[in-house]
């Protein structure tokens, strides 16, 4: 693949249409918006913040995530691969005089230890966190002390009941975990930093009342993960409750401005605040994390997880450019449809809980007024699909498209669909309503990439 350099000289300025396709577009306007909200509300609500970047897996979207200078630039990451293409963004961070944490977001397994602990050993002291959910986790610090001569930071991994990985609240114990783990401390190897849960539950609600309850559920299942086990927890530190996905991460939103009075914001809101009702001599702090908040998707816009949200036009930053093959208009068919160049491997075939389609069509480009009509990726195929209105059954109109037109696609998973392309052609509706022309190209990270450099980094 071209660099980045390449192919920015090659394709910055020109119209986003002529690119080849299918190609995945996002509008940095929306970004920021999305991010600057996001740090408006958590530093509004005393909170910590923590910013998932296997979504979008790009530096420059990251750094966004923590452009407020006054907050901890703190992140997770899906794969070591991400983390290395972070290092230069946390050593610039670093040297602003920000403190930079990643959490490496799933339990511990050894073929990585030597490979988060040379990041580790590059940034300093407290960059790199692990998080683990069982006793025989706890011989893997060691070896990561022997790299860098510093303690890993760990959080223990809490299961609120979405059943991908961590521990019941009550059984956070296993098998002696937290004794080993605070042994594993007092050796100088390890330092706890708090309980993490992720609960993509949320994702099922439709409503800003689902994702608050998902949100409430997270911080009282980690509270409790800690007050069955204050006699084995170190008594004069602050611990952090860390939660979220992108659901929750936005009902915090809901605790401000015009709904900040309702009595579930109010409820929710003291909880964020005051997460322990056991005085431990030391603070218990909420942390809040997710990721594709930064992008968003049609699966996202079905939670309806803020009181007030836009239009998919309006919220949704990611979306795919595809050509128009042919139209059948004309009573070849039941009803009218359109076929797509572009399918499964363009836009994933991840579902959407609010409607049987795999993508949405934008009104970009389209040129006619906006219909109550939905146009949806009705039928997907691998290179493929087909468009049709989304109520077809009671609608006999043609499909407003023609052949050879440039559409985009609104994709149900974002981060399914930008697994699919090396980089992202960037537009700026602030700068360009029509959001046509390209201002920049993000090159992505290929998260699970394993090339000979990284293969012979582990035994270096």
């Amino acid at each position: 693949m071209a660099s980045q350099q390449e192919l920015r000289k090659h394709y910055v300025g020109k119209d986003v249409a002529d690119v080849p396709k299918p190609a995945v577009v996002l509008d940095a306007a929306i970004i920021r918006r999305h991010c600057k909200t996001m740090l408006q509300t958590v530093k509004t609500l005393d909170v910590a913040f923590r910013a998932h970047v296997k979504s979008h897996k790009t530096t420059e979207i990251a750094e966004l995530q923590v452009a407020d200078k006054t907050i901890d630039a703190n992140f997770i990451a899906s794969t070591p691969l991400e983390i290395e293409t972070l290092t230069p963004l946390l050593k610039k961070l670093k040297a602003e005089d920000r403190r930079v944490n990643v959490l490496y977001g799933i339990p511990l397994v050894p073929s990585q230890v030597g490979r988060l602990a040379k990041i580790a050993r590059e940034v300093g002291e407290g960059s790199i966190t692990v998080m683990i959910d069982h006793p025989d986790q706890v011989e893997y610090l060691q070896g990561f002390f022997a790299i860098t001569n510093f303690p890993a930071p760990v959080f223990v991994k809490v299961d609120t009941g979405y059943h991908r990985a961590g521990l019941p609240p009550a059984a956070l114990n296993k098998q002696g975990l937290l004794e080993k783990l605070a042994d594993a401390e007092r050796q100088g190897y390890a330092k706890l930093l708090g309980v993490y849960s992720h609960s993509s539950l949320s994702y099922a609600g439709t409503s800003p009342e689902d994702a608050m309850a998902h949100l409430t559920q997270e911080i009282v299942g980690c509270k409790e993960a800690l007050e069955c086990h204050l006699q084995l927890l170190p008594s004069k530190k602050e611990l952090i409750i860390s939660v979220g996905a992108t659901p929750q991460a936005l009902a915090s939103q809901n605790l401000l401005g015009d709904n900040a009075s309702r009595p579930e914001t109010l409820a929710l809101k003291e909880l964020l605040q005051k997460p322990s009702a056991q005085d431990r001599g030391a603070k218990v702090k909420v942390e809040i994390h997710a990721g594709v908040y930064t992008l968003l998707d049609m699966q996202q816009m079905s939670t309806k997880a803020r009181f007030h949200t836009g239009s998919a036009e309006e919220e949704v930053a990611i979306s795919v450019l595809a050509e128009v093959c042919s139209v059948y208009n004309d009573g070849e068919r039941a009803n009218p449809e359109t076929l797509l160049a572009a399918g499964t491997l363009a836009l994933g075939r991840e579902p959407c809980p609010n409607y049987s389609g795999w993508g949405v069509v934008s009104h970009w480009g389209r040129g006619e007024s906006v219909s109550s009509s939905r146009l949806i990726v009705e039928r997907i195929s691998q290179e493929h699909s087909i468009v049709a209105f989304e109520d077809c059954a009671v609608n006999p109109s043609k499909i407003p498209l023609r052949v050879g037109q440039v559409v985009k696609l609104y994709p149900n998973h974002a981060c399914v669909t930008a697994s699919f392309y090396g980089f992202y052609f960037v537009v700026d509706s602030d700068q360009d309503p029509e959001a046509a022309k390209i201002v920049d190209v993000w090159v992505r990270n290929r998260g699970s990439e394993i090339t000979e450099s990284t293969l012979l980094s582990r035994f270096q």
